[in-house]
């Protein structure tokens, strides 16, 4: 039993061949029509017309041909599917046009400028047009219908052309009326208005080669995959309306028949999971497809660095090209204005008053070259450049052992704490220990319990000066981290 989408998918396919038999049946009774009128009148218009209708029959074959080929699925061999029959037939629909204006043309300028053909502007010759207008009319705004519907570029290029058939008929009844009134109420007048026929057989051969050429660039545009106009600005600025994405990308267009082919890369922040990456394309997907409905479309995405990433970067190597290393930089936005804190670390032997000269030239620099900076606040750290000579007494302090683990246990919550090591420097001292951690514990909570340790011990050992606490994942059960 066949499903509701394949139900409508048939459904599609009987309206679009529908479309493309009626405009066959019509061209051929037109065609025959136009032809024993103008051969009895000697209508260089008439025959212009049937002429006209000749080429509308071809072209009503070649689209029929086309639409029953274009619905067919994609295959190995054509992993695009196979609309591009639609433009094809198109094409060979624009050659047609140009052959049949050429032919028109020549007649014309022969009957103005070197031979006299008897034209009769009988009432049978204005009823053909007037009857060919009328199906016309019906005719093209159906297979617009048709074709705007199913985003069908054969049955629009057969609307377009039968559009066309009924001002051209409009300019062989003008022709036809002139004539009339030569033989009728001007005889005086008559020798040069029995131009008039095929004048106006010219006039139809410039309708048909104005809408050929609008044609057949549209034509080749597609089959030389030419992106339509404004639509690339129009889906980057589709995915850039998408929260997460930094950026859009190479976009690559093509159309085959109705189908529009879309692939297109987009920049977000690398440190996003899969998850929500994933989610930021699917976001992009749907909005390109809101655009262009039924649009095939591939995102491909790129790791990029965020704006406040890439103003840390900038802050610290700003900050380095003045020899002084820059850490925990944080950038704030506020009401629009950008705020900067930043930790600078100094040689330790340096005087107070010339840290600050330092670091005032370094917040300099920074306003200087990134105007946009409201507020710079840096923090001036000791980098401890000097070489001490403390002494290892780790060993002889075992009761300090003891309290330091104590105490950074006591702190972590737990028994973490091992491999201390003590140095005596002079009348102070230095501990270095090892602390295991949760091996899931974020980074930042793991820096904020180090340092509550730093500061519990020296709170707890006023000797004690320097402290550097080792954060590490506890171990598993098999003894690996």
């Amino acid at each position: 039993m066949l499903s509701d989408a394949s139900l409508a998918v048939d459904a599609d396919r009987k309206e679009k061949r529908g479309a493309a038999w009626s405009s066959v049946v019509a061209a051929l009774f037109l065609t025959g029509m136009k032809l024993v009128v103008g051969l009895l009148t000697g209508s260089l218009g008439i025959l212009a017309e049937a002429a006209h209708s000749g080429l509308d029959l071809v072209a009503a074959a070649v689209t029929l041909i086309a639409v029953s080929i274009s619905d067919r699925p994609a295959d190995d061999m054509h992993p695009y599917g196979h609309g591009k029959i639609e433009n094809f037939s198109a094409l060979i629909e624009t050659v047609l046009l140009f052959i049949t204006c050429a032919w028109i043309i020549y007649e014309a300028v022969e009957r103005i400028f070197f031979r006299s053909v008897e034209v009769d502007p009988s009432f049978w010759a204005f009823l053909v047009v007037v009857v060919s207008i009328a199906i016309d009319v019906t005719r093209s705004r159906m297979l617009l219908r048709a074709a705007r519907k199913h985003r069908s570029q054969a049955l629009e290029a057969d609307a377009l052309h039968f559009s066309t058939d009924v001002w051209s008929s409009t300019v062989v009844i003008v022709g036809l009326t002139f004539v009339w009134l030569g033989r009728h109420v001007f005889p005086r007048q008559a020798a040069w208005l029995d131009k008039a026929d095929a004048v106006a057989a010219l006039g139809v051969a410039v309708l048909v080669l104005f809408v050929s050429y609008k044609l057949g660039k549209r034509t080749v545009d597609v089959l030389l995959d030419s992106a339509p106009d404004g639509l690339r600005d129009k889906i980057v600025a589709a995915a850039g309306a998408v929260e997460g994405v930094i950026k859009a990308g190479q976009v690559r267009l093509r159309r085959s028949g109705p189908q529009v082919f879309i692939d297109m890369t987009i920049e977000v922040d690398r440190n996003l999971t899969v998850e929500r990456t994933d989610s930021i394309a699917s976001g992009v997907e749907a909005r390109i497809q809101g655009l262009v409905p039924g649009a095939d479309v591939v995102v491909h995405t790129d790791p990029g660095e965020v704006e406040r990433e890439n103003l840390a970067r900038r802050i610290r190597g700003i900050a380095e090209r003045n020899q002084i290393p820059a850490h925990n930089i944080s950038v704030h936005e506020d009401n629009g204005e950008i705020h900067v804190d930043l930790h600078i670390e100094v040689d330790d032997h340096l005087l107070l008053h010339q840290a600050h000269d330092l670091a005032s030239h370094v917040e300099q620099d920074l306003r200087a070259e990134i105007p946009t900076l409201a507020r710079v606040t840096t923090h001036i750290e000791s980098r401890g450049t000097g070489v001490s000579t403390g002494r290892d007494v780790t060993a002889e302090e075992g009761p300090l052992v003891e309290r330091i683990r104590t105490v950074t246990d006591g702190v972590a919550g737990r028994a973490c704490c091992h491999s201390i090591v003590v140095r005596r420097l002079g009348d102070r001292l230095a501990v270095s220990l090892h602390c295991g951690f949760d091996r899931n514990l974020p980074v930042r909570e793991a820096h904020r319990t180090s340092t509550r340790i730093e500061e519990a011990l020296k709170a707890a050992v006023p000797e004690i000066e320097q402290v550097v606490v080792h954060t590490e994942p506890e171990q598993r059960p098999d003894g690996t981290r």
